[in-house]
């Protein structure tokens, strides 16, 4: 199924499901897994398990800065810092047939940044879910109601960057004809596995041309893949 294509690529918010997806298919592939997201620091999730404590640096940074000024500053740091690392690793794997195959995953894969790569044997798709479920997930993670209302307020910046995120990356998805997944219509993560390999099976397992019109639903294609293996 895979053909020629050595590396996927996958994008999406905090909390939207990367890490269980790409190790899902990195084992079914037999390819290698990768984030992105110590590649380059930038102050990360503002809170820590008790007794350990959000460090001053990450505190001040979600404390002093308007939601709108953390989605600009991270949004700087994925294009200047981390997407010149993404860039030599992607472009290694897809190149030198003596690298393995490449699942990596991470926030700065941005899809507007993903179809400048000039190759043909990559693909990419984009997880995203509703505004509930991140909240749900960034509250179960964070153990929201145990906390302070000083990290409560942090916790809720971090929450409204990742809608802000969230919107802003489909929003992008759409306009430039690439391929998302809500993750809301897979029960398991088998489920989603097997919905993002048809995904890929409709796709030829490679990235949708930039000037491509329109942006396709998973369950469009996840129907129309299974209608021709003869399963619909």
């Amino acid at each position: 199924m895979v053909g020629k294509h050595r590396v996927f690529l996958i994008g999406g918010s905090s909390h939207a499901g990367k890490s269980t997806l790409a190790q899902s298919l990195a084992s079914q592939l037999g390819w290698s897994y990768r984030s992105t997201d110590k590649l380059a620091r930038h102050p990360g999730r503002p809170w820590q398990a008790k007794p350990e404590q959000v460090p001053g640096h990450v505190a001040d940074h979600y404390l002093s800065l308007s939601v709108d000024e953390l989605i600009t500053d991270v949004l700087r740091h994925y294009r200047d810092n981390v997407w010149p690392l993404i860039e030599k690793i992607v472009t290694s794997h897809a190149t030198n047939l003596s690298t393995d195959r490449l699942i990596m995953k991470g926030s700065a894969i941005l899809p507007e940044l993903v179809v400048t790569l000039a190759l043909d044997n990559i693909a990419a798709i984009w997880l995203t879910a509703s505004n509930e479920l991140f909240e749900q997930r960034i509250y179960s993670s964070s153990q929201y109601k145990t906390k302070s209302s000083r990290e409560k307020k942090m916790i809720d910046q971090f929450l409204e960057r990742t809608w802000l995120y969230n919107e802003r990356m489909l929003n992008t998805v759409k306009r430039l004809g690439l391929v998302s997944i809500d993750v809301e219509n897979a029960s398991n993560v088998d489920e989603l596995t097997d919905t993002c390999l048809a995904v890929l099976k409709k796709q030829n397992f490679k990235t949708p041309n930039k000037k491509d019109a329109g942006s396709q639903t998973s369950e469009k294609i996840l129907r129309d893949a299974l209608e021709q293996d003869g399963c619909g």
